[in-house]
């Protein structure tokens, strides 16, 4: 399993980077697998790394493919309230569909504030940070409660964390670029076996030599994600 955008990729220890399938996938699944060796892989470590466990409230910040993955991931670890923040209606839409159960479209402050209105002024057991501003990651630790976690994937963007307030808010943040291979084998089975479907992030495929329209489709919110044909 590997992302790529070329035509010809050299995958150095391959042997230990690659995981093989058993023979050739059925096309229908190609999506999802390549949705897993990247922005899923990434979703599901911003749960982990946020200790989504069942029974539990989480808020998603951000419904980029990244986000709307960690929906999907916050869904198979038995989150039995999933709140993602989205102002896109197709997103939202999307976001249902993978188990979200509420949408709230404020940010900030008030985003903030939102939260804590649905949960009693608690705030919520787990906080996926899926974006990487620095109003993305305040949003994100003042939404979790005191004794709550914040799993950032988001790549930070002058992002800076006030020490003090962390300390006092009791909340525990953790993240970093995703261990995506550690998650592949248990992923590749869950799209094999039809449990997730996070190939349909994909909303735009495009022949590879059309990948810079990819990109400026999804910078401007036309898709949500590319998928590129060789």
């Amino acid at each position: 399993m590997s992302t790529c955008q070329a035509d010809y990729v050299r995958i150095p220890n391959a042997q230990g980077t690659l995981v093989a399938t058993d023979g050739v996938p059925d096309e229908k699944f190609w999506p999802g697998l390549l949705a897993v060796s990247d922005v899923m892989g990434t979703g599901w470590w911003a749960a982990d790394a946020a200790e989504v466990k069942p029974g539990s409230t989480v808020v998603v910040v951000g419904d980029g493919a990244v986000g709307l993955c960690a929906v999907i991931a916050a869904k198979a670890m038995g989150a039995e309230r999933i709140i993602a923040m989205s102002r896109h209606a197709s997103r939202q839409k999307l976001a249902r569909a993978f188990g979200a159960t509420d949408i709230v479209t404020e940010r900030g402050e008030d985003g903030v504030a939102r939260i804590k209105e649905m949960t009693g002024g608690i705030g919520a057991d787990s906080v996926l940070e899926c974006v990487g501003t620095a109003l993305a990651m305040s949003q994100a630790l003042r939404s979790a409660r005191p004794g709550g976690n914040v799993g950032f994937v988001g790549v930070p963007h002058e992002v800076a964390v006030d020490g003090q307030e962390l300390f006092f808010s009791h909340v525990g943040l953790r993240g970093g670029p995703a261990p995506v291979r550690r998650y592949l084998p248990d992923l590749i089975e869950r799209v094999l076996t039809g449990a997730i479907d996070p190939g349909k992030v994909f909303d735009l495929t495009l022949p590879l030599d059309q990948v810079a329209e990819g990109y400026r489709a999804m910078d401007e919110r036309r898709a949500v994600k590319t998928l590129l044909k060789p």
